[in-house]
């Protein structure tokens, strides 16, 4: 029976300062970073041998912090996209320090398109509360320009199925470090939510789901 951690990222400082962040690349918060210190607790029990993540600073950031406050090794982060796994060879040989930590772009948040870098509350005044809500937690709407949810999900799922569930099929298990869309579209396959549903589904930042999984099915853990 292998287990599964999905943990969304600390606050980042666009989060902070409530501004659509998406594909645009910012640090962890000094209040992201405090919140952190309370993660140690929760991986009790969990052996983790293998972390897939984003490119995004704030998540590579999350990882060396919950790595470092649960006395794990360290991340060594090698990269899925453009070839670059072959390029770099099967990493057979790593220090029992290291701890092997894919990235992948599959992972990134949405990309919100015209909203990145604006402001939410401002957004929220020209456009309505109703219409900024479906474009940022609805299945099918997209916002200007930017990716719907399903695309998240045609993007984050595959990519899901063809490595992190292969791993978890082999009894290895896995802690997956993303953002707040990319694991919404893993919970959805998970749990099976419906398109309807989903658009309910909300995951506070540093927000930690565990499931096991015994090759087929997967149950919630506590």
């Amino acid at each position: 029976m292998s287990k599964i951690y999905l943990l969304r990222h600390f606050k980042s400082q666009w989060n902070l300062d409530d501004r659509f962040a998406g594909w645009v690349d910012n640090p962890l918060s000094e209040e992201g970073i405090k919140e952190s210190e309370n993660i140690a607790q929760q991986f009790i029990g969990f052996d983790m041998d293998v972390i897939y993540t984003s490119p995004l600073s704030r998540n590579h950031q999350t990882v060396c912090r919950t790595l470092r406050l649960i006395g794990k090794k360290y991340p060594l982060f090698i990269h899925l996209d453009s070839g670059k796994m072959q390029k770099w060879g099967n990493f057979t040989d790593i220090s029992e320090n290291d701890l092997t930590t894919y990235v992948s772009e599959k992972l990134n948040e949405r990309y919100y398109g015209e909203l990145q870098g604006l402001n939410k509350q401002d957004t929220i005044k020209k456009y309505g509360e109703e219409q900024v809500h479906l474009w940022r937690r609805s299945y099918n709407i997209a916002p200007p320009g930017g990716e719907s949810e399903k695309d998240v999900y045609k993007r984050t799922v595959p990519f899901y199925k063809k490595y992190i569930e292969k791993d978890l099929k082999t009894g290895k298990n896995v802690l997956v470090v993303a953002s707040h869309n990319s694991l919404r579209a893993i919970v959805k396959y998970i749990e099976n939510i419906s398109d309807e549903k989903i658009i309910d589904l909300e995951l506070p930042f540093g927000a930690l789901i565990k499931y096991s999984f015994d090759g087929e099915n997967y149950s919630h853990l506590q």
